[in-house]
């Protein structure tokens, strides 16, 4: 399976600084392309949100390129260590950001939703409240929030329409940096054919619906880069026009 890509961050239209960082990597080893993305989204409240997601983002681009292509090569590929390897990567940021604030007397934290499409099938880590999307026939959620009003809904306490004004909504269980312990939810599954898989921060998704995201970034726009990257550029205007005040970040992954 063949893979293109393409992402947009913006600032937005109240911030100074803009606290998400991102990146994306698509590779081929051995006649198979291997893609990973990753989205990180500084905590908009915490001081240094933006060091916090790069240094997030940083440690595992460092992973895919120094850890997995290596794996990769050999083919000796294992579900369990790479398991174990993000574990292992979110606990120790979530350690050094803690201990960088201690030091520091402030508090720092991000998010973290990354995706590996390999050999067939998508491997997903998520921390906080970006999320990941499959885009085929429809659109599909595939992370949970980690967050107050999402765990009020789940539990039939808040209705999805109470949850759109509420005070609260920004509020999260746990991000890496600021939570004494961080529990990644971790997703796997087959990768289809003609489909986009999306990573985006919080930003990006509050102002929009399923069907403008479809009609600017779905399947059916085709294996066009320029098209999605504008399809992206197009979304996040939308999305400032309509007063968004946070940073917004998307990152895609087209399968051919």
């Amino acid at each position: 399976m063949e893979f293109i890509a393409t992402y947009h961050t913006d600032v937005g239209i109240t911030k100074k600084t803009n606290q998400d960082s991102l990146g994306i990597r698509i590779v081929k080893v051995k006649d198979e392309q291997i893609a990973f993305a990753i989205v990180c989204d500084g905590m908009g409240g915490l001081a240094k949100g933006e060091l916090a997601s790069k240094e997030v983002t940083v440690a595992f681009m460092d992973w895919f390129e120094k850890t997995f292509l290596p794996v990769a090569l050999t083919e000796s590929f294992q579900e369990k260590d790479l398991i174990e390897q993000w574990n292992s990567i979110v606990h120790t940021q979530n350690q050094r950001l803690a201990q960088y604030g201690e030091q520091n007397n402030l508090q720092l934290g991000t998010t973290v939703s990354a995706i590996l499409l390999y050999r067939g099938q998508y491997y997903i880590v998520h921390v906080g409240d970006s999320r990941v999307y499959q885009l085929a026939t429809e659109v599909m959620q595939m992370t949970h929030d980690q967050t107050f009003i999402a765990r009020e809904i789940a539990a039939g306490r808040m209705t999805p329409e109470q949850a759109k004004t509420d005070p609260r909504r920004s509020v999260l269980l746990q991000c890496v940096g600021a939570s004494p312990v961080v529990n990644p939810e971790f997703l796997k599954g087959q990768i289809l054919p003609n489909a986009v898989y999306m990573i985006c921060s919080d930003g990006f998704r509050h102002k929009i619906d399923e069907t403008e995201i479809m009609e600017k970034i779905g399947p059916m726009i085709g294996s066009d880069a320029e098209k999605l990257k504008y399809g992206c550029m197009y979304l996040t205007e939308l999305v400032k026009t309509r007063k968004e005040s946070d940073n917004i970040s998307v990152a895609i992954i087209r399968t051919i």
